[in-house]
């Protein structure tokens, strides 16, 4: 199944989901599967290296998390793939709360938001996607997770761009359609919450 099919599918699942349809729910977790384990990956290299938590309860989870969700107005499987990533998010923070192991101080490095948003225009060839961030980064999730909430309060759209790329990995493209703005709008908002955002993280730093 190519690409656009695929993603064809997953709309008219979720349109009949949200019609009422409980079947096209079971019908749309093979579907979107593998995507999400590669999502759940995605987060699980961003966690630092004490987390618990497997790749396969944390779809699992997001996707029991995402079935109390039928009453959102489904609009494209970006905007399904944003709102998992929210998913996962949320759960990994509650995870790291619970267990411990996200303390202030517990041995993670300073954070460089080019190294984990990716530099310049961050985008790899034409997709717009941002840069992976090195497996070893170790990055300090729950300061991102702070720093990003204290964001989404002062500009909520902004916020949701870094979720759906920071967190998502969708395209400039795929996110600006989420959000309802241009392409061109979407990158400009991208390099203004980063800025904000590499203030904020380097102020922690220093506190």
């Amino acid at each position: 199944m190519n690409n656009k099919n695929a993603s064809g599918d997953v709309t008219r699942l979720l349109l009949q989901w949200r019609a009422g349809d409980e079947a096209a729910l079971a019908a749309l977790f093979p579907i979107v599967y593998d995507e999400l384990r590669a999502l759940a990956q995605r987060h699980l290299r961003r966690e630092r290296g004490e987390h618990t938590l497997q790749r396969t309860a944390l779809v699992h989870e997001a996707f029991l998390r995402l079935a109390d969700q039928n009453q959102v107005d489904w609009q494209s499987r970006a905007q399904f793939f944003g709102l998992a990533s929210q998913m996962m998010r949320r759960i990994l923070v509650d995870h790291a709360r619970k267990s411990a192991a996200a303390k202030r101080g517990g041995g993670a490095r300073p954070l460089d938001i080019d190294a984990v948003l990716g530099a310049g225009d961050d985008a790899d060839g034409d997709t717009g996607v941002p840069r992976e961030p090195p497996h070893e980064a170790g990055v300090d999730f729950e300061a991102i997770h702070a720093a990003l909430e204290r964001l989404e309060a002062l500009d909520a759209r902004q916020g949701k761009l870094v979720e759906l790329r920071f967190f998502g990995g969708l395209s400039i493209q795929e996110a600006a359609g989420v959000i309802g703005v241009s392409p061109a709008t979407a990158k400009r908002e991208w390099a203004v919450a980063r800025a904000w955002l590499q203030r904020e993280l380097t102020a922690e730093d220093r506190a």
